[in-house]
Protein backbone atom coordinates (compact mmCIF):
# COMPACT_ATOMS: atom_id res chain seq x y z
CA UNK A 1 0.00 0.00 0.00
CA UNK A 2 1.39 3.39 -0.94
CA UNK A 3 0.97 6.75 0.73
CA UNK A 4 0.73 10.30 -0.51
CA UNK A 5 3.91 11.79 -1.92
CA UNK A 6 4.56 15.14 -3.60
CA UNK A 7 1.55 16.09 -5.68
CA UNK A 8 1.05 18.69 -8.36
CA UNK A 9 -0.83 21.87 -7.38
CA UNK A 10 -3.76 20.92 -9.61
CA UNK A 11 -4.33 17.63 -7.77
CA UNK A 12 -3.99 19.30 -4.38
CA UNK A 13 -6.52 21.96 -5.41
CA UNK A 14 -8.98 19.32 -6.63
CA UNK A 15 -8.82 17.40 -3.35
CA UNK A 16 -9.64 20.61 -1.45
CA UNK A 17 -12.40 21.77 -3.82
CA UNK A 18 -15.80 21.77 -2.04
CA UNK A 19 -18.55 19.56 -3.44
CA UNK A 20 -21.18 22.27 -3.02
CA UNK A 21 -18.98 24.69 -4.94
CA UNK A 22 -18.56 22.16 -7.76
CA UNK A 23 -22.33 21.79 -8.04
CA UNK A 24 -22.89 25.55 -7.88
CA UNK A 25 -20.19 26.44 -10.41
CA UNK A 26 -20.69 23.63 -12.89
CA UNK A 27 -21.15 25.13 -16.34
CA UNK A 28 -20.61 24.07 -19.93
CA UNK A 29 -17.39 25.66 -21.20
CA UNK A 30 -17.34 24.09 -24.63
CA UNK A 31 -14.58 26.03 -26.42
CA UNK A 32 -11.36 24.03 -26.26
CA UNK A 33 -7.88 25.47 -26.48
CA UNK A 34 -6.94 26.00 -30.11
CA UNK A 35 -10.54 26.34 -31.36
CA UNK A 36 -11.62 29.49 -33.21
CA UNK A 37 -15.19 30.79 -33.39
CA UNK A 38 -17.00 32.59 -36.19
CA UNK A 39 -19.75 34.63 -34.49
CA UNK A 40 -19.78 38.07 -36.07
CA UNK A 41 -18.79 40.68 -33.47
CA UNK A 42 -18.37 37.86 -30.94
CA UNK A 43 -15.83 35.97 -33.05
CA UNK A 44 -12.52 34.72 -31.72
CA UNK A 45 -9.41 33.59 -33.57
CA UNK A 46 -7.25 31.23 -31.53
CA UNK A 47 -3.47 31.41 -31.80
CA UNK A 48 -3.04 28.43 -29.46
CA UNK A 49 -2.26 24.84 -30.34
CA UNK A 50 -4.53 22.14 -28.89
CA UNK A 51 -3.35 21.07 -25.43
CA UNK A 52 -4.26 17.47 -24.52
CA UNK A 53 -5.00 16.52 -20.94
CA UNK A 54 -2.01 15.26 -19.00
CA UNK A 55 -1.84 11.55 -18.07
CA UNK A 56 -2.58 12.50 -14.46
CA UNK A 57 -5.69 14.48 -15.42
CA UNK A 58 -7.01 11.54 -17.42
CA UNK A 59 -6.12 9.12 -14.62
CA UNK A 60 -8.17 11.10 -12.09
CA UNK A 61 -11.18 11.12 -14.41
CA UNK A 62 -10.87 7.38 -15.03
CA UNK A 63 -10.64 6.53 -11.34
CA UNK A 64 -13.66 8.63 -10.39
CA UNK A 65 -15.83 6.27 -12.46
CA UNK A 66 -14.44 3.13 -10.85
CA UNK A 67 -14.15 1.09 -7.68
CA UNK A 68 -14.55 2.74 -4.28
CA UNK A 69 -14.70 -0.12 -1.76
CA UNK A 70 -17.26 -2.69 -0.66
CA UNK A 71 -21.05 -2.45 -0.58
CA UNK A 72 -23.00 -3.13 2.60
CA UNK A 73 -25.69 -5.79 2.52
CA UNK A 74 -27.72 -3.80 5.01
CA UNK A 75 -31.12 -5.29 4.28
CA UNK A 76 -33.44 -7.80 5.95
CA UNK A 77 -33.03 -11.53 5.51
CA UNK A 78 -36.30 -12.39 7.22
CA UNK A 79 -39.84 -11.02 6.94
CA UNK A 80 -41.84 -9.76 9.94
CA UNK A 81 -43.58 -13.15 9.90
CA UNK A 82 -40.25 -14.91 10.40
CA UNK A 83 -40.25 -16.44 6.93
CA UNK A 84 -37.09 -16.04 4.82
CA UNK A 85 -36.84 -12.86 2.75
CA UNK A 86 -37.13 -13.84 -0.90
CA UNK A 87 -34.61 -11.40 -2.39
CA UNK A 88 -31.52 -11.96 -0.28
CA UNK A 89 -29.15 -12.39 -3.21
CA UNK A 90 -30.21 -9.87 -5.81
CA UNK A 91 -26.83 -8.13 -6.10
CA UNK A 92 -24.48 -8.85 -9.00
CA UNK A 93 -21.33 -7.40 -7.42
CA UNK A 94 -19.91 -7.19 -3.91
CA UNK A 95 -17.52 -4.31 -4.52
CA UNK A 96 -18.77 -0.75 -4.82
CA UNK A 97 -18.54 1.78 -7.64
CA UNK A 98 -18.69 5.57 -7.52
CA UNK A 99 -22.18 5.62 -9.05
CA UNK A 100 -25.18 3.52 -7.93
CA UNK A 101 -26.73 0.91 -10.20
CA UNK A 102 -29.72 -1.41 -10.14
CA UNK A 103 -28.86 -4.36 -7.89
CA UNK A 104 -25.23 -3.21 -8.03
CA UNK A 105 -25.06 -4.64 -11.54
CA UNK A 106 -22.40 -2.11 -12.64
CA UNK A 107 -23.45 -2.67 -16.23
CA UNK A 108 -22.09 0.61 -17.62
CA UNK A 109 -18.72 0.55 -19.38
CA UNK A 110 -17.04 3.77 -20.39
CA UNK A 111 -14.91 4.29 -23.45
CA UNK A 112 -12.29 7.02 -23.33
CA UNK A 113 -11.34 8.73 -26.58
CA UNK A 114 -8.28 10.93 -27.04
CA UNK A 115 -5.62 11.70 -29.62
CA UNK A 116 -3.87 8.38 -28.88
CA UNK A 117 -6.87 6.15 -29.50
CA UNK A 118 -10.01 4.57 -28.09
CA UNK A 119 -9.76 2.85 -24.71
CA UNK A 120 -12.21 0.68 -22.80
CA UNK A 121 -12.23 1.41 -19.08
CA UNK A 122 -12.78 -2.15 -17.90
CA UNK A 123 -14.65 -3.10 -14.73
CA UNK A 124 -12.66 -5.51 -12.53
CA UNK A 125 -14.74 -7.98 -10.52
CA UNK A 126 -14.24 -10.24 -7.54
CA UNK A 127 -10.74 -11.04 -6.34
CA UNK A 128 -9.11 -9.01 -9.13
CA UNK A 129 -11.00 -5.91 -8.03
CA UNK A 130 -10.23 -6.52 -4.35
CA UNK A 131 -6.53 -6.87 -5.11
CA UNK A 132 -6.54 -3.55 -6.96
CA UNK A 133 -8.33 -1.82 -4.08
CA UNK A 134 -5.91 -3.27 -1.54
CA UNK A 135 -2.93 -1.86 -3.45
CA UNK A 136 -3.87 1.76 -2.61
CA UNK A 137 -5.07 3.69 0.46
CA UNK A 138 -8.81 3.55 1.08
CA UNK A 139 -9.20 7.34 0.87
CA UNK A 140 -8.49 9.17 -2.38
CA UNK A 141 -7.20 12.05 -0.26
CA UNK A 142 -4.20 9.86 0.58
CA UNK A 143 -3.37 8.72 -2.94
CA UNK A 144 -0.08 9.72 -4.50
CA UNK A 145 0.17 10.71 -8.15
CA UNK A 146 1.62 7.26 -8.79
CA UNK A 147 -1.49 5.65 -7.26
CA UNK A 148 -3.84 7.50 -9.61
CA UNK A 149 -1.69 6.65 -12.62
CA UNK A 150 -1.25 2.98 -11.70
CA UNK A 151 -4.93 2.29 -10.98
CA UNK A 152 -5.96 4.01 -14.21
CA UNK A 153 -3.40 2.01 -16.19
CA UNK A 154 -4.74 -1.23 -14.67
CA UNK A 155 -8.23 -0.67 -16.12
CA UNK A 156 -7.37 0.88 -19.50
CA UNK A 157 -7.64 -1.45 -22.50
CA UNK A 158 -6.72 -0.01 -25.88
CA UNK A 159 -9.31 -0.89 -28.50
CA UNK A 160 -7.77 0.90 -31.47
CA UNK A 161 -5.45 3.72 -32.49
CA UNK A 162 -6.83 7.12 -33.38
CA UNK A 163 -9.92 9.02 -32.37
CA UNK A 164 -13.50 8.18 -33.24
CA UNK A 165 -13.91 9.75 -36.65
CA UNK A 166 -17.05 10.40 -38.70
CA UNK A 167 -17.94 12.93 -41.40
CA UNK A 168 -18.66 16.29 -39.76
CA UNK A 169 -22.19 16.48 -41.09
CA UNK A 170 -25.69 15.43 -40.08
CA UNK A 171 -26.73 12.76 -39.09
CA UNK A 172 -23.37 12.07 -37.43
CA UNK A 173 -22.98 15.48 -35.78
CA UNK A 174 -25.75 18.00 -35.17
CA UNK A 175 -25.60 21.81 -35.18
CA UNK A 176 -22.49 23.49 -33.83
CA UNK A 177 -21.23 20.15 -32.50
CA UNK A 178 -19.76 19.76 -35.99
CA UNK A 179 -17.28 22.52 -35.12
CA UNK A 180 -16.59 21.96 -31.42
CA UNK A 181 -17.10 18.28 -30.63
CA UNK A 182 -14.35 15.63 -30.60
CA UNK A 183 -11.60 18.09 -31.46
CA UNK A 184 -7.85 17.37 -31.25
CA UNK A 185 -6.61 17.70 -27.69
CA UNK A 186 -9.93 16.77 -26.11
CA UNK A 187 -10.66 13.67 -24.04
CA UNK A 188 -14.14 12.17 -24.30
CA UNK A 189 -15.98 9.60 -22.19
CA UNK A 190 -18.95 7.80 -23.74
CA UNK A 191 -20.98 5.07 -21.99
CA UNK A 192 -22.29 1.75 -23.22
CA UNK A 193 -24.59 -0.34 -21.03
CA UNK A 194 -24.60 -4.15 -21.05
CA UNK A 195 -28.33 -4.91 -21.07
CA UNK A 196 -27.93 -8.70 -21.15
CA UNK A 197 -26.71 -9.74 -17.67
CA UNK A 198 -28.93 -7.44 -15.65
CA UNK A 199 -31.92 -8.23 -17.87
CA UNK A 200 -31.53 -11.87 -16.84
CA UNK A 201 -30.87 -10.92 -13.22
CA UNK A 202 -34.07 -8.85 -13.07
CA UNK A 203 -36.08 -11.81 -14.37
CA UNK A 204 -34.59 -14.02 -11.66
CA UNK A 205 -35.25 -11.43 -8.96
CA UNK A 206 -38.85 -10.74 -9.90
CA UNK A 207 -39.64 -14.43 -10.27
CA UNK A 208 -38.23 -15.03 -6.77
CA UNK A 209 -41.17 -13.15 -5.26
CA UNK A 210 -43.47 -15.29 -3.08
CA UNK A 211 -46.36 -17.31 -4.41
CA UNK A 212 -49.21 -15.11 -5.57
CA UNK A 213 -46.88 -12.19 -6.29
CA UNK A 214 -44.88 -13.63 -9.18
CA UNK A 215 -45.86 -11.77 -12.36
CA UNK A 216 -46.83 -13.04 -15.77
CA UNK A 217 -44.51 -11.63 -18.43
CA UNK A 218 -46.21 -10.60 -21.66
CA UNK A 219 -44.77 -9.46 -24.97
CA UNK A 220 -46.59 -6.21 -25.64
CA UNK A 221 -45.05 -6.06 -29.13
CA UNK A 222 -46.82 -9.24 -30.29
CA UNK A 223 -50.46 -10.18 -30.64
CA UNK A 224 -51.67 -13.33 -28.92
CA UNK A 225 -50.85 -16.30 -31.16
CA UNK A 226 -52.30 -19.60 -29.90
CA UNK A 227 -50.10 -22.70 -29.91
CA UNK A 228 -51.42 -25.18 -27.34
CA UNK A 229 -54.95 -26.50 -26.89
CA UNK A 230 -55.45 -24.14 -23.92
CA UNK A 231 -54.24 -21.23 -26.07
CA UNK A 232 -56.78 -22.00 -28.79
CA UNK A 233 -59.56 -22.41 -26.26
CA UNK A 234 -58.78 -19.00 -24.73
CA UNK A 235 -58.34 -17.39 -28.16
CA UNK A 236 -61.77 -18.57 -29.35
CA UNK A 237 -63.37 -17.81 -26.00
CA UNK A 238 -62.40 -14.14 -26.08
CA UNK A 239 -64.36 -13.66 -29.31
CA UNK A 240 -67.40 -15.56 -28.04
CA UNK A 241 -67.55 -13.57 -24.84
CA UNK A 242 -66.57 -16.61 -22.81
CA UNK A 243 -63.31 -15.21 -21.52
CA UNK A 244 -61.26 -12.02 -21.18
CA UNK A 245 -59.63 -10.27 -24.11
CA UNK A 246 -55.97 -11.22 -24.54
CA UNK A 247 -54.34 -8.35 -26.46
CA UNK A 248 -50.72 -9.43 -26.07
CA UNK A 249 -48.68 -12.62 -26.13
CA UNK A 250 -48.34 -14.18 -22.67
CA UNK A 251 -44.87 -15.70 -22.50
CA UNK A 252 -45.39 -19.39 -21.87
CA UNK A 253 -48.92 -19.16 -23.18
CA UNK A 254 -52.15 -19.81 -21.32
CA UNK A 255 -50.54 -22.91 -19.81
CA UNK A 256 -48.09 -20.71 -17.91
CA UNK A 257 -50.77 -18.15 -17.02
CA UNK A 258 -52.98 -20.80 -15.42
CA UNK A 259 -50.54 -23.28 -13.87
CA UNK A 260 -50.38 -21.42 -10.54
CA UNK A 261 -46.70 -20.49 -10.81
CA UNK A 262 -47.51 -16.86 -11.70
CA UNK A 263 -50.27 -14.37 -11.01
CA UNK A 264 -51.92 -13.36 -14.31
CA UNK A 265 -53.33 -10.28 -12.58
CA UNK A 266 -49.77 -8.92 -12.30
CA UNK A 267 -48.62 -8.65 -15.92
CA UNK A 268 -45.21 -7.20 -16.79
CA UNK A 269 -44.86 -6.06 -20.42
CA UNK A 270 -41.29 -6.64 -21.57
CA UNK A 271 -41.52 -3.91 -24.22
CA UNK A 272 -42.46 -1.27 -21.68
CA UNK A 273 -39.74 -2.65 -19.42
CA UNK A 274 -37.11 -1.42 -21.92
CA UNK A 275 -33.71 -1.55 -20.15
CA UNK A 276 -35.15 -2.68 -16.80
CA UNK A 277 -33.55 0.43 -15.18
CA UNK A 278 -30.10 -0.87 -16.06
CA UNK A 279 -29.25 2.37 -17.89
CA UNK A 280 -29.77 4.65 -14.87
CA UNK A 281 -26.21 4.10 -13.67
CA UNK A 282 -24.65 5.87 -16.64
CA UNK A 283 -26.18 9.23 -15.69
CA UNK A 284 -24.75 9.11 -12.17
CA UNK A 285 -21.30 8.26 -13.53
CA UNK A 286 -21.39 11.09 -16.05
CA UNK A 287 -22.49 13.57 -13.39
CA UNK A 288 -19.59 12.44 -11.20
CA UNK A 289 -17.25 13.02 -14.12
CA UNK A 290 -18.62 16.49 -14.82
CA UNK A 291 -18.34 17.62 -11.20
CA UNK A 292 -14.80 16.23 -11.03
CA UNK A 293 -13.88 18.10 -14.21
CA UNK A 294 -15.16 21.33 -12.68
CA UNK A 295 -12.99 20.76 -9.62
CA UNK A 296 -10.00 20.16 -11.91
CA UNK A 297 -10.52 23.47 -13.73
CA UNK A 298 -11.25 21.82 -17.06
CA UNK A 299 -13.70 22.71 -19.76
CA UNK A 300 -16.49 20.14 -19.42
CA UNK A 301 -19.13 19.69 -22.09
CA UNK A 302 -21.85 17.04 -21.97
CA UNK A 303 -23.61 16.88 -25.32
CA UNK A 304 -25.12 14.74 -28.04
CA UNK A 305 -22.55 12.36 -29.48
CA UNK A 306 -22.33 10.59 -32.80
CA UNK A 307 -25.73 8.95 -33.09
CA UNK A 308 -25.97 5.53 -31.37
CA UNK A 309 -26.66 3.53 -34.52
CA UNK A 310 -23.38 4.83 -35.95
CA UNK A 311 -20.98 5.25 -33.03
CA UNK A 312 -20.91 1.54 -32.18
CA UNK A 313 -19.88 0.58 -35.72
CA UNK A 314 -16.60 0.66 -37.61
CA UNK A 315 -17.13 0.67 -41.39
CA UNK A 316 -14.05 2.15 -43.11
CA UNK A 317 -15.63 2.24 -46.57
CA UNK A 318 -18.33 4.56 -45.20
CA UNK A 319 -15.88 6.71 -43.25
CA UNK A 320 -17.24 5.38 -39.94
CA UNK A 321 -14.49 4.91 -37.37
CA UNK A 322 -16.54 4.04 -34.29
CA UNK A 323 -16.17 1.65 -31.37
CA UNK A 324 -16.19 -1.48 -33.51
CA UNK A 325 -18.93 -3.60 -31.95
CA UNK A 326 -19.91 -6.89 -33.53
CA UNK A 327 -23.48 -6.63 -34.82
CA UNK A 328 -25.80 -9.62 -35.18
CA UNK A 329 -28.47 -9.35 -37.87
CA UNK A 330 -31.77 -11.09 -37.02
CA UNK A 331 -32.47 -13.84 -39.60
CA UNK A 332 -36.14 -12.79 -39.77
CA UNK A 333 -36.44 -9.12 -38.80
CA UNK A 334 -39.60 -8.76 -36.76
CA UNK A 335 -41.23 -6.14 -34.59
CA UNK A 336 -40.61 -2.44 -34.01
CA UNK A 337 -37.17 -0.87 -33.67
CA UNK A 338 -34.80 -2.00 -32.26
CA UNK A 339 -36.07 -5.60 -32.49
CA UNK A 340 -35.94 -5.56 -36.29
CA UNK A 341 -32.44 -4.05 -36.44
CA UNK A 342 -28.93 -5.44 -36.09
CA UNK A 343 -27.93 -5.95 -32.46
CA UNK A 344 -24.56 -4.72 -31.07
CA UNK A 345 -23.57 -7.70 -28.95
CA UNK A 346 -19.96 -6.90 -28.02
CA UNK A 347 -16.34 -6.50 -29.02
CA UNK A 348 -14.75 -9.94 -29.36
CA UNK A 349 -12.44 -10.74 -26.45
CA UNK A 350 -12.87 -7.29 -24.91
CA UNK A 351 -16.50 -6.67 -23.98
CA UNK A 352 -19.02 -9.43 -24.66
CA UNK A 353 -22.73 -9.67 -23.90
CA UNK A 354 -24.47 -12.74 -22.50
CA UNK A 355 -26.12 -13.68 -25.77
CA UNK A 356 -25.16 -15.58 -28.93
CA UNK A 357 -22.53 -15.81 -30.37
CA UNK A 358 -20.78 -15.45 -27.00
CA UNK A 359 -22.96 -18.19 -25.47
CA UNK A 360 -24.37 -21.21 -27.28
CA UNK A 361 -27.91 -20.74 -25.99
CA UNK A 362 -29.99 -18.54 -23.74
CA UNK A 363 -30.13 -21.39 -21.23
CA UNK A 364 -26.35 -21.05 -20.97
CA UNK A 365 -26.70 -17.28 -20.53
CA UNK A 366 -28.99 -17.74 -17.51
CA UNK A 367 -26.67 -20.41 -16.11
CA UNK A 368 -23.74 -17.99 -16.42
CA UNK A 369 -25.54 -15.40 -14.30
CA UNK A 370 -26.20 -18.06 -11.67
CA UNK A 371 -22.57 -19.21 -11.89
CA UNK A 372 -21.36 -15.66 -11.24
CA UNK A 373 -23.50 -15.59 -8.12
CA UNK A 374 -23.36 -19.12 -6.73
CA UNK A 375 -20.59 -20.96 -8.59
CA UNK A 376 -17.21 -21.97 -7.09
CA UNK A 377 -15.96 -18.39 -7.46
CA UNK A 378 -19.37 -16.76 -7.07
CA UNK A 379 -19.94 -13.66 -5.00
CA UNK A 380 -22.39 -15.51 -2.71
CA UNK A 381 -20.14 -18.55 -2.25
CA UNK A 382 -16.91 -17.23 -0.70
CA UNK A 383 -17.45 -14.97 2.33
CA UNK A 384 -14.04 -13.32 1.90
CA UNK A 385 -15.24 -10.47 -0.32
CA UNK A 386 -18.44 -9.90 1.63
CA UNK A 387 -16.51 -9.83 4.91
CA UNK A 388 -14.65 -6.69 3.82
CA UNK A 389 -17.67 -4.57 4.80
CA UNK A 390 -18.24 -6.10 8.25
CA UNK A 391 -16.58 -5.42 11.60
CA UNK A 392 -16.72 -9.15 12.32
CA UNK A 393 -15.88 -11.43 9.39
CA UNK A 394 -18.17 -14.06 10.88
CA UNK A 395 -21.15 -11.84 10.08
CA UNK A 396 -20.46 -12.37 6.38
CA UNK A 397 -20.77 -16.13 6.86
CA UNK A 398 -24.02 -15.59 8.75
CA UNK A 399 -25.37 -13.51 5.89
CA UNK A 400 -24.51 -16.18 3.33
CA UNK A 401 -26.24 -18.86 5.40
CA UNK A 402 -29.44 -16.80 5.64
CA UNK A 403 -29.66 -15.29 2.15
CA UNK A 404 -32.05 -16.97 -0.25
CA UNK A 405 -31.01 -18.24 -3.66
CA UNK A 406 -33.29 -17.97 -6.67
CA UNK A 407 -35.73 -20.92 -6.59
CA UNK A 408 -35.83 -23.47 -9.43
CA UNK A 409 -39.16 -22.15 -10.76
CA UNK A 410 -37.62 -18.68 -11.13
CA UNK A 411 -34.73 -20.14 -13.11
CA UNK A 412 -37.07 -22.12 -15.36
CA UNK A 413 -39.27 -19.14 -16.18
CA UNK A 414 -36.26 -16.87 -16.74
CA UNK A 415 -34.96 -19.39 -19.28
CA UNK A 416 -38.39 -19.62 -20.92
CA UNK A 417 -38.56 -15.83 -21.30
CA UNK A 418 -35.02 -15.52 -22.67
CA UNK A 419 -35.58 -18.36 -25.12
CA UNK A 420 -38.90 -16.87 -26.21
CA UNK A 421 -37.24 -13.53 -26.97
CA UNK A 422 -34.39 -15.11 -28.90
CA UNK A 423 -36.61 -17.51 -30.85
CA UNK A 424 -39.20 -14.82 -31.65
CA UNK A 425 -36.85 -12.02 -32.67
CA UNK A 426 -33.58 -13.76 -33.53
CA UNK A 427 -31.71 -11.61 -31.03
CA UNK A 428 -31.42 -10.96 -27.29
CA UNK A 429 -32.61 -8.68 -25.92
CA UNK A 430 -35.16 -7.54 -28.49
CA UNK A 431 -36.79 -4.54 -26.87
CA UNK A 432 -33.45 -2.81 -26.29
CA UNK A 433 -30.00 -3.46 -27.76
CA UNK A 434 -27.58 -5.82 -26.03
CA UNK A 435 -25.31 -2.81 -25.57
CA UNK A 436 -27.12 0.48 -25.22
CA UNK A 437 -25.55 3.85 -25.98
CA UNK A 438 -27.60 6.95 -25.08
CA UNK A 439 -26.21 9.14 -27.87
CA UNK A 440 -24.44 11.30 -25.28
CA UNK A 441 -20.84 11.86 -24.26
CA UNK A 442 -18.83 14.20 -22.05
CA UNK A 443 -15.86 16.08 -23.45
CA UNK A 444 -13.01 17.39 -21.30
CA UNK A 445 -10.46 19.92 -22.50
CA UNK A 446 -8.32 22.83 -21.45
CA UNK A 447 -10.50 25.83 -22.28
CA UNK A 448 -9.57 28.68 -24.61
CA UNK A 449 -9.12 31.16 -21.76
CA UNK A 450 -8.45 34.14 -24.05
CA UNK A 451 -11.94 33.76 -25.49
CA UNK A 452 -13.60 33.56 -22.08
CA UNK A 453 -11.51 36.44 -20.75
CA UNK A 454 -12.60 38.65 -23.63
CA UNK A 455 -16.33 38.04 -23.46
CA UNK A 456 -17.49 36.49 -20.18
CA UNK A 457 -17.87 37.33 -16.49
CA UNK A 458 -14.61 36.26 -14.77
CA UNK A 459 -16.56 34.66 -11.92
CA UNK A 460 -17.89 32.01 -14.31
CA UNK A 461 -14.44 30.76 -15.35
CA UNK A 462 -12.35 31.66 -12.29
CA UNK A 463 -11.45 28.08 -11.33
CA UNK A 464 -10.44 27.32 -14.92
CA UNK A 465 -8.10 30.33 -14.84
CA UNK A 466 -6.72 29.41 -11.41
CA UNK A 467 -6.01 25.81 -12.42
CA UNK A 468 -4.46 26.64 -15.80
CA UNK A 469 -1.05 24.98 -16.00
CA UNK A 470 -1.32 23.44 -12.53
CA UNK A 471 -1.47 19.86 -13.85
CA UNK A 472 1.51 19.96 -16.18
CA UNK A 473 4.72 18.06 -15.54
Amino acid sequence: MTGAGPRRPGLEALLRYPLMQAINERRTRRVARGVSILAGDLSHHSTNAPEPLTPLEEAVLICTTGLTGTVMHDGPLKKPSGAPEDLGSMFSNILARSGPSADNCQATSLFMINDDGIFLIKRPRGAEAAQLLDSVPRSWLEWSEADWLRVAAAVKVKVQDGRIDFPREFPYYIGWNKQFSNRPGSTIFTPVVDCTRQYINILLIVMSEPEGQRPLFVDDWQRFRPRSWKDWKAWVGQYLGLGPKIPYQPIGGIDRATDGSVNPDIPIPIGAGYAMRTDYELYFLLQNLMLTGQGMGLGVWGHGSIWPQHILQRVPEKGWNGLGFRHVVPPRPKGPIPASQHNPVGIDGILEGLCPPYVKSMDEAVDRVLEEKYGPNGIFTDPTLLARAYRDAGDAETYLKLQNRHPPEAVRYAKDICNYIYETYGRFPAHIDAFYNPGFWVQFHHPELEYYERYFDPYIWRNQAAQDGQWRE
